[in-house]
């Protein structure tokens, strides 16, 4: 055995000896509230809603180069600070874009792409 290893589990034993019981009731008590608040924090950080707006225009998307993409056809620019939400809410960089992608958009007042949503399968059979 290593010579601080028991100097280690002596001290701990003082320490379990030293301090208040719990009973096994109270323990199960406070180790289902905190399994229980882990699990409604972790819920609610996955069950991000998804919310495209209504007026969000219908799209089939490419990357072009850099801030250029093109949609429907049409070479568009990326408006600065410009977000891409993959099929899972994840922000994504234009260049990972596969080409014919389904997408819904918004555009700035300058007629610049502010914010994309590429679709879901069941979000594309949506018309």
């Amino acid at each position: 055995m290593c010579p601080g290893f028991e100097s280690l589990i002596r001290h701990h034993f003082f320490l379990l000896r030293a301090s208040p019981r719990i009973s096994s009731v109270q323990l199960s008590k406070l180790l289902s509230g905190v399994f229980l608040s882990t699990a409604l924090a972790a819920t609610a950080a996955y069950a991000q809603l998804r919310t495209i707006p209504p007026d969000a225009q219908r799209g089939e998307m490419r990357h072009l180069q850099d801030m250029i993409v093109e949609i429907n056809g049409a070479p568009r620019r990326l408006a600065a600070g410009a977000q891409i939400r993959d099929a899972a809410n994840r922000i994504v960089v234009p260049t990972s874009v596969a080409a014919k992608t389904q997408v819904r958009f918004v555009v700035d007042a300058e007629g610049l792409v502010r914010r994309v949503w590429i679709l879901t399968a069941e979000e594309a059979a949506k018309r």
